[in-house]
């Protein structure tokens, strides 16, 4: 059983200068370890959460207990698995709602934007403070997926291989369209207070639970609902009214008012907006020339929040640079969920790849091939 820890990995003498140029100091990180670092630290597996997660992976409550555990296909008998809440998170590392040693007061709206480099830098900072080189591998599903993407693309020779589930490297107009209402259901409350929510003893609980169940309903699929709900009622007369008469609106009230309890409204701003801007390819300053990470890059069949399409796009752009990838699409029921889920291909996949030998132009030190 891992606890959390907390390590300031940037202080005032050493700020982390963001992509913008702006400089952000102290900066804390809660992370969480799992296994043990062999004699010569190569066995060390980054996962990389999502939207909503946070460092506790694995165990007794894990977001990712079904991937990451003895015996799983992140195997900790095997592996040594490092977890980490992201920048701009709300679980233990810096983020908007952290307080600024400035004012004495929580940044608020003050918080700097962030790119996906920058939450990169903050778990490449990491795996240098737990005294690692190179990785193994790096792993994450949707904005997970995104971070190791970022990460391998910018720093050839720290992971040798990726895998990157239900992920994207272009979001489409509706996707930002869907966090764009999700953000104006937070901004529009009144008791945002224009971000200082926290000052004025409030928060804008109204605006962030139909936030969630907005997003909630992308992440699962049209089967999965009919298999929960179909239009299942909860009452058995013949009424009608405006309270939760069907079974899947009584689901969506539940996921919406439980969310606040874990979840900040800021950094649902902040890491939505991260998502948004998020185009490593269109990036003219990238070279997959010089990538020597291996890629796999997994969708499901019934994921429509970032459908297969995302993945093939990802997939061909790296293969159009002479990046090694494995793709798959997975056959599951349950939509953009699935890749948090106990899906039997899935993670015969997952294990597959992590313990295969790494392609011989994937090694340490050797040069990618040309062609």
């Amino acid at each position: 059983m891992s606890t959390t820890t907390r390590a300031v990995l940037f202080d005032e003498a050493h700020p982390l200068r963001l992509s913008t140029g702006a400089e952000l100091a102290p900066v804390e990180v809660a992370y969480e370890t799992y296994g043990e670092l062999d004699a010569d630290r190569a066995n060390a597996v980054v996962v990389c959460h999502a939207l909503t997660g946070d460092a506790h992976a694995a165990g007794d409550g894990g977001w990712w207990s079904t991937l990451v555990g003895p015996g799983r296909p992140i195997d900790t008998d095997r592996y040594f698995v490092i977890c980490a809440n992201l920048l701009g998170g709300c679980s233990g590392t810096t983020g908007p709602s952290s307080t600024d040693l400035k004012t004495g007061a929580a940044y608020g709206l003050r918080f700097p934007l962030l790119h996906m480099r920058d939450l990169v830098a903050v778990h490449r900072a990491l795996v240098a403070h737990l005294g690692i080189d190179r990785l193994h591998a790096a792993v994450g599903g949707s904005l997970g997926g995104m971070q190791v993407l970022q990460w391998a693309l910018d720093h050839p020779g720290e992971i040798e291989r990726a895998v990157l589930i239900c992920a994207s490297a272009r979001l489409t107009a509706m996707n930002t369209g869907f966090t764009a209402a999700a953000r104006a259901a937070i901004m529009r409350d009144p008791d945002f207070h224009d971000g200082d929510y926290a000052a004025h003893g409030t928060a804008p609980r109204t605006g962030l639970v139909v936030a969630r169940m907005m997003a909630h309903l992308t992440y699962m699929s049209e089967e999965a609902l009919r298999r929960k709900f179909d239009r299942e009622r909860r009452v058995t007369d013949a009424r009608m009214a405006f309270d939760d008469d069907f079974e899947v609106e009584h689901y969506l009230t539940h996921q919406g008012e439980v969310f606040p309890e874990r979840f900040d409204a800021l950094s649902y701003l902040y890491l939505t907006r991260v998502m948004d801007y998020f185009a490593p390819f269109e990036d003219p300053r990238l070279d997959l020339a010089a990538v020597d990470t291996a890629f796999q890059v997994l969708s499901f069949d019934t994921d429509w929040r970032f459908g297969t399409e995302h993945s093939q796009y990802l997939a061909a752009q790296l293969r159009a640079g002479g990046v090694a990838v494995d793709d798959e699409e997975i056959a599951s029921p349950w939509g953009h969920d699935s890749f948090l889920l106990d899906v039997s291909e899935y993670h015969a996949a997952v294990a597959r790849f992590l313990a295969a030998p790494a392609p011989a132009s994937h090694v340490a030190g050797t040069p990618p091939s040309a062609d």
